[in-house]
Parts: structure tokens; C-alpha cells; sequence
């Protein structure tokens, strides 16, 4: 019988198991949150009896669990003598960023009774003494960032089936009718000569051949292009090495119909890494 690859992700309140979660799932791992302890070697059975190959599983188990910390040795070794492959990432922080954390979340620690949160932590972090021994992997979360933990685990690998590459959307849109939501690079591109003072170009569009060789061809177009191309080049690996899945970059001339479809149209051509697929949309090329 087919055996399954299970993590479990366990540690301390507010050090970042959720982060550890997302990552995994972008890993391919069907993740579920707080599974009742007792439950989960007869969920591990679950995927073995179906045909296809089944994906890993990642299972959040803390302290919210009732049963966690009174069975946990005798059900972890239960399922690891069915032979599933078996890790246990604890993730920890520090005390006074735990009670930050809490603090800037306005969050109730689960183990709050009125005694306030660092009392709170440090019954956790005793509670928990154990689970932290036993764990195969640990990582302290106290000097990282959201992106940081989650480019840590994706690091790891816990031999999941496949990694998402990053989303990139390339965008043209008009200043005249708005900057687009959820942009994380916008570039302005109304220094360029405009094709719509040239008469015979103004009806048509930056994806017309005519309009595309007048924006190519001129000089600033030429060394924008060349700076530009260059940091992109140089900025795609590093954010796919951090860990993001999706990134949109917006590039707009004044009305979004020529010099910024004509761009985006070029650095979809120039742009192409195995570790990301791209997307192109013309937001306002329609608009009058």
C-alpha cells in the first residue's frame, strides 16, 4: 500500500505557523488547520485508498488541540509505524516578540486567562518543551519577516511534488483613468514622444505594427528599454527566491492606448525565466 508524506507544523502562538502553512501549501501539500490529534492517523489512511497519486499533507496541530500534548508521542508513533514519512517543523520566536506580535494584532493568546500575554507565553513555551525536542526541524522566526519564514521553509523543501513559479502580470493602463489596483511596480512612461500627435497613428494602437516601430524606434525609448529590462532581470529571481507568487507591474502612458501597449507588448517578448509564467493585460486600450 502507498505510504503518505505528512509535516506537522507545531510551536508557539504567533510565530509564524500560518506563514509556515501558506508556503507549504504553495509546495503542493493539502494543508488543514488544527485537525483534532485523534483524528489523524485515520486521515492519513484517507488519501491511500484513492487511485491517483496523492498529494503530501501539512497539519497545523498546536495548542489550541485539547489532546495535543497528552497523546502526541504515542499518535505520532502510531503513524510513522504505518509508514508515512513523518516531519515535525516547530516554529518558536522570542518572548518579546511574541508579545509584540499579539500586541500589534490586538489577538487573545489561547492560553489568556486575564494573566496577561507574556505569562501566557512562557505556560506555552513550558507546555510545549517536549514537542520542541522531538521536532526534525525548528526555526526561529524572531528576526524574520513574513516573506523571509516562508522563503525558509520553501528552502527546506520537505520534499513536496512541485513548487509554484511567480505570476507575473504585465499591465498597460492610462494615467487618465486611474492608477491600477494592486500594482507592486508601476512605471511611467509619458516622457516618450506620443504617437497620438502623429495623425495617421493616432486611431490605432500600440499592438498595430505602425505605432509599435514609432515608439522602438526612438532613442529614450531604446535606453529606457535597455535600464529597465535590466532591472526587471535583475529583480524577478530575487523575488521568486523570497517567495512571492504573484506580481503585477503596471506600465502607463496617458491614455493607455499606444506607448504602453507597445511596451508591454516588448518586455512580454524579452522576458522569459523557467521560474515564472506572464500574463498581459491592456487595461484602458478600449477606452476613449
Amino acid at each position: 500500500m502507498k505510504r503518505g508524506r505528512l509535516v506537522i507544523i507545531t510551536g508557539l502562538s504567533g510565530s509564524g505557523k500560518s506563514t509556515a502553512a501558506r508556503a507549504l501549501e504553495d509546495q503542493g501539500f493539502f494543508v488543514v488547520d488544527n485537525l483534532p490529534l485523534v483524528l489523524l492517523p485515520e486521515f492519513m489512511e484517507l488519501p491511500q485508498q484513492s487511485a491517483g497519486p496523492s498529494p503530501p499533507v501539512a497539519v497545523v496541530i498546536d495548542i489550541r488541540n485539547q489532546d495535543y500534548l497528552s497523546r502526541y508521542r504515542e499518535i505520532l508513533q502510531q503513524i510513522k509505524d504505518a509508514g508515512h514519512q513523518v516531519d515535525v517543523l516547530f516554529l518558536d520566536a522570542a518572548d518579546d516578540v511574541l508579545v509584540r506580535r499579539y500586541s500589534e494584532t490586538r489577538r487573545r493568546h489561547p492560553l489568556n486567562q486575564n494573566e496577561g500575554v507574556l505569562e501566557s507565553v512562557h505556560q506555552e513555551r513550558r507546555l510545549l518543551a517536549e514537542v520542541m525536542g522531538r521536532a526534525t526541524i525548528t526555526i526561529d522566526s524572531s528576526l524574520l519577516t513574513p516573506h523571509q519564514l516562508r522563503a525558509k521553509v520553501l528552502q527546506i523543501g520537505f520534499g513536496g511534488e512541485k513548487s509554484y513559479p511567480l505570476s507575473v502580470l504585465l499591465q498597460s493602463f492610462g494615467f487618465r483613468h486611474g492608477l491600477p489596483a494592486g500594482s507592486d511596480l508601476v512605471m511611467d512612461v509619458r516622457f516618450l514622444p506620443n504617437p497620438h500627435f502623429v495623425a495617421e497613428l493616432r486611431p490605432h494602437t500600440g499592438l498595430d505594427a505602425a505605432v509599435s516601430d514609432y515608439v522602438m524606434d526612438q532613442p529614450a525609448t531604446q535606453e529606457f528599454l535597455s535600464s529597465f529590462l535590466g532591472l526587471l532581470k535583475f529583480l524577478l529571481p530575487h523575488y521568486h527566491h523570497e517567495g512571492k507568487s504573484y506580481l503585477t507591474i503596471s506600465i502607463g502612458c496617458t491614455g493607455g492606448h499606444h506607448r504602453s501597449v507597445a511596451l508591454v507588448e516588448k518586455l512580454h517578448q524579452e522576458l522569459d525565466a523557467p521560474f515564472m509564467t506572464m500574463e498581459v493585460l491592456h487595461r484602458d486600450i478600449a477606452k476613449e
